[in-house]
């Protein structure tokens, strides 16, 4: 049952029947309706001040007619209280018409297919070539891979995009400092460490040589021009990072759907060059040529620098139109960071110039800094945490907790990698995205508070209590979920779908997570105040269907935030 919509339709009755035809519609009045800070105050209510005006009455004065006009088999009692309906649901058939609906739909609950047929293109992760995957990567990443499982679990098609870093003079440079310095069987070895360190010796030499900047730049006009030699150490470069990355990737199960990168769009940069030209939006500034968006409060948008090289927004542009013609999307969406914002609402704006209305349909998914432990990270400082790294210190770390605390465990390895690979992305996903995070593993792998940990020993406990009880062959009877304490479970299951559209419709996967919190703490609670294994048949088998719903609430929470949920810790 939808109470909400049950009590809207309500609602227009009873105002139909007191007032005659209000215009009001079921849908119109649904979207009016608040659930309460406090369930003292109901479990809905509905704000008459919209009706004063039309009604040309006090909103008390509605709330009273009203009151006595509603009545529906599931409501306990209706009050008027200050211009508020407040409703009360009869707290048993809430608990039946929650669960059972949870029940029914399964992994599925929380679900819904309103994206069939609509593609969403998420650009995310973008690692650059030739480098370490680090720490500052890990929000992108993690954000974007949220976003793509809660577009797909509700009916979408998503296109996860890696667009790498692959082009500009550094890779130049990187050939140069290879053909003066390297060798194949040190980079076969050394991976992307040693294409690091042979990019540093190249950038001390060339201060004492500028002759060699000439030299990065000759190599990097060869891969342009596409000389044989050239490219092929070129793409050789890119499998080394591809093949370092991806023990990355595995780890934190992440995947794409396309690695096109700023290469790719090398070919296709001539047509935003000519349709800019064509509908004289390029206009010469210092020898460069750029979009004019003084009228919109923006710096130009660099197009072509002097010597006629093409800039990230060429590039993006260039995406961006590919993209359009390849997958025809609903939305496109950029996971990158906040202080790319002026580079994206550049980019949208001259979009919409060039007379794309779809425009629109894309959005820059902004987030906050990363630090470690108080400290900045800067690469060139030699300041950075190499994501790996941190991954396998957190396994390290969960595997010494589970000594501790669980010695008797079954696949202590296996858990300590969900739990430490767990705690490092919910500590990443748990805050407002916009916000800068600093990560503290005392915090990160804490097994009570907010935390991943925390919420994943809920789902074993769960899981524990469920294995312990068996087969219950009695029917629920749902009075032993009257308590405030099932309430609160309840309330919160029920809310799931709703988190779920709320989370889309922001691009916010932080209140996935945070909401994993919260039902972990309402279990928990309930867990200490109630018997679960009661007496009473009936009601034990009411607490089961409480405690697997919770658990399968949990698991599909974390699993869209890209976290797996152990059985037993």
């Amino acid at each position: 049952m939808d109470f909400r919509m049950s009590i809207a339709e309500d609602i227009v009755s009873a105002l139909q029947q007191v007032y005659g035809e209000t215009g009001l519609s079921a849908g119109d009045v649904a979207s009016a309706i608040e659930i309460p800070p406090d369930t003292a105050m109901g479990d809905y209510a509905f704000p008459c001040f919209r009706l004063a005006k039309t009604l040309r009455k006090a909103p008390p004065m509605i709330a009273e007619s009203l009151k006595e006009a509603v009545s529906a088999p599931f409501l306990a009692k209706v009050e008027a209280v200050k211009g508020y309906l407040n409703f009360y649901i009869d707290r048993a058939v809430y608990a039946r018409e929650v669960l059972s609906r949870a029940q029914k739909e399964g992994e599925r609950y929380g679900g819904d297919d309103s994206g069939k047929g609509k593609t969403i293109c998420i650009d995310y992760s973008s690692i650059n070539i030739a480098k370490r995957f680090h720490i500052g990567h890990l929000s992108t990443t993690m954000i974007g891979n949220a976003l793509y499982k809660l577009y797909s679990f509700c009916g979408y098609r998503c296109v996860g995009i890696n667009h790498l870093g692959d082009w500009g003079t550094q890779f130049g440079k990187m050939l140069a400092a290879y053909k003066l310095w390297g060798s194949r069987e040190e980079v076969e070895k050394g991976g992307v460490d040693a294409l690091v360190k042979l990019y540093v010796k190249f950038d001390q030499e060339s201060e004492k040589d500028e002759s060699l900047l000439d030299l990065g730049r000759a190599w990097f006009k060869k891969i342009e021009d596409g000389d044989q030699e050239a490219l092929e150490t070129f793409e050789w470069f890119k499998r080394i990072t591809l093949d370092d990355v991806a023990k990355v990737y595995d780890l934190l199960g992440v995947k794409f759907d396309s690695y096109a990168g700023e290469s790719f769009y090398n070919d296709k940069m001539g047509r935003v060059v000519d349709e800019l030209k064509a509908k004289n939006l390029l206009v010469e500034s210092q020898g460069a040529y750029v979009v004019d968006l003084e009228e919109y409060n923006m710096p130009p948008c660099i197009i072509l620098k002097k010597d006629g090289a093409t800039l990230y927004a060429t590039r993006d542009l260039a995406a961006a139109l590919y993209r359009m013609d390849t997958y025809h999307f609903e939305k496109c969406l950029y996971v990158v960071a906040y202080q790319q914002d002026l580079h994206f609402r550049q980019l949208f704006k001259v979009l919409e110039l060039m007379g794309y209305d779809w425009a629109r349909k894309c959005e820059h998914v902004s987030f906050g800094m990363v630090s470690y432990e108080g400290a900045t990270l800067a690469t060139r400082k030699g300041h950075v945490v190499y994501l790996e790294d941190l991954l396998n210190k957190a396994i390290e770390k969960a595997r010494g907790i589970i000594e501790e605390k669980s010695p008797n465990l079954e696949n202590k390895d296996e858990v300590a990698r969900q739990v430490g690979v767990g705690a490092v992305v919910f500590f990443d996903l748990y805050n407002n995205r916009i916000k800068d995070i600093d990560f503290w593993w005392d915090r990160a792998l804490n097994f009570d508070g907010e935390t991943g940990p925390y919420v994943q020993y809920t789902h074993a406990r769960c899981c524990s209590v469920l294995r312990k009880a068996g087969e219950c062959p009695s029917q629920p009877n749902f009075e032993g979920l009257a308590d405030p304490e099932a309430q609160n479970v309840v309330r919160l299951i029920e809310q799931f779908p709703d988190i779920i559209q709320d989370s889309l419709e922001r691009n916010e996967p932080s209140l996935v997570t945070r909401f994993s919190v919260d039902l972990a703490q309402a279990y928990n609670k309930f867990y200490y105040e109630r018997r679960i294994l009661d007496d009473d048949m009936g009601v034990r088998a009411a607490r089961l269907l409480l405690t697997d719903m919770t658990r399968q609430t949990i698991k599909t929470a974390l699993a869209l935030i890209g976290i797996e949920s152990p059985e037993k810790m």
